[in-house]
């Protein structure tokens, strides 16, 4: 009788880009963009939210979502901005539920304010979609405490892909590393729990890899 091959799958180290596609559609004022965005791809959605981390920034940028931004210095309207920036997508279930909470902060300050302000001409908010390019870097990861060095060796856009993007991918909406690591069945769970407590919409991707590095490295010293 064959021994049944019980080897549990490595993890495959992928990377990524997202690479930017024009939808064609534009708004100058907040109705507009109100308007647009209840029926706008929701690829366009997830590229202002999260396509700002893989652009090269040279300073921290004031606002985490294109739509706080452009509503703060195309349209002058900081009192706005300031809610639209503070909507976290990790908190909400899916990109619909964040079309919906984008579009009842924007129709809830219409409703108190009567003027609808616009933007100079040259400062349109254009609306992008993004489609995400997958690479294999040929990386495998075999055990757990691998984790720690391929981590901290990864690069930001391999972070972005294997503990954001894979939130869309995943069940449960989880970052990949806790989806192989349910693998193993109970051992790792509490490591999962720390990953779960990880909010990856307030850091840069380089803090990112680092703040989980950290984690990886506490939790592996700890069981030594």
């Amino acid at each position: 009788m064959t021994k049944k091959n019980s080897k549990r799958q490595p993890f495959e180290v992928k990377d990524c880009a997202l690479a930017a596609l024009a939808t064609g559609k534009k708004a100058q004022n907040l109705k507009e963009m109100r308007d647009t965005i209840e029926t706008v791809h929701p690829g366009s959605i997830y590229y202002h939210f999260w396509g700002g981390l893989l652009k090269p920034r040279f300073d921290d940028p004031e606002y985490n979502n294109d739509f706080a931004s452009w509503t703060r210095h195309g349209l002058h309207d900081g009192i706005l901005a300031e809610r639209l920036g503070m909507i976290d997508p990790t908190t909400l279930p899916d990109l619909e539920d964040l079309r919906r909470e984008l579009i009842d902060t924007i129709e809830e300050h219409l409703d108190s304010n009567e003027h609808i302000p616009w933007a100079p001409p040259d400062q349109q908010f254009h609306f992008i979609t993004s489609q995400i390019v997958v690479f294999d870097t040929r990386k495998v990861i075999i055990s757990p405490p691998e984790l720690v060095g391929a981590v901290s060796t990864m690069t930001p856009s391999s972070i972005f892909y294997h503990f954001i993007d894979a939130r869309r991918r995943t069940f449960g909406n989880i970052d990949d590393f806790s989806a192989w690591l349910y693998g193993f069945k109970e051992k790792y769970v509490d490591l999962c729990n720390i990953l779960g407590t990880v909010d990856p919409f307030f850091f840069s991707l380089t803090e990112l890899r680092n703040r989980l590095t950290l984690i990886l490295e506490q939790y592996f010293e700890e069981r030594t």
